[in-house]
């Protein structure tokens, strides 16, 4: 039996409009397998980052540890008494000064020696010349400048600086190297031209 003209058109549409059913199905069922997809590739991503960041934090936490066995046993072995204070600065007066407390700002005069815990020699005021400082405002080590505001003028001192407190993990690129403790021989001279 033969079907009338009329209603061959209207079959075609009915199949196209399955055809286009199914299709966007299937698109609709891809994009949302795809979406899934990559939620789960971000949530892996951000489990992954917050792994390397505990891994870092622990790796911190053993270098920082083995670099306090180190200056332990620096000071052991040279008999040294010396003071901590809560950032890991170690420091001994050796030979107090007349002169008054050194304050953020006030422009000092040192007179230095840098070795490393090996001993090896970096730099010397008498190599280098004398250091003017100004605590707490100079872009000196950190280390150092603490240091320098807990002294008054005159005073001598020995100083262990850690790595995080001296050039950290590159090192100053010249004699330094990448996660140094600096040994520090120092003594604080007049102001070379009164405070700042």
């Amino acid at each position: 039996m033969r079907m009338p003209a009329s209603s061959f058109p209207w079959k075609i549409s009915r199949v196209l409009k399955r055809l286009l059913f199914i299709v966007l199905s299937l698109t609709g069922l891809a994009l949302l397998v795809v979406s899934c997809t990559e939620e789960t590739r971000r949530a892996r991503t951000t489990d992954h980052i917050l792994m390397i960041d505990k891994e870092v934090i622990d790796y911190h936490h053993q270098v920082v540890r083995s670099e306090n066995e180190e200056i332990g046993e620096y000071i052991s072995r040279h008999q040294w008494k010396m003071m901590q204070t809560p950032t890991g600065l170690r420091y001994m007066i050796i030979g107090k000064g007349n002169g008054k407390k050194i304050t953020k700002g006030d422009e000092i005069r040192l007179k230095f020696s840098i070795s490393l815990l090996n001993g090896n020699d970096v730099y010397t005021s008498d190599s280098l010349g004398f250091k003017v400082i100004y605590p707490g405002v100079s872009e000196e080590e950190t280390g150092l400048q603490e240091a320098l505001l807990l002294m008054n003028r005159g005073d001598h001192a020995k100083l262990i600086v850690p790595s995080h407190l001296a050039y950290g993990l590159l090192g100053d690129l010249k004699k330094i190297p990448a996660g140094a403790t600096l040994v520090y021989d120092v003594e604080v001279l007049d102001p070379a031209h009164g405070n700042r």
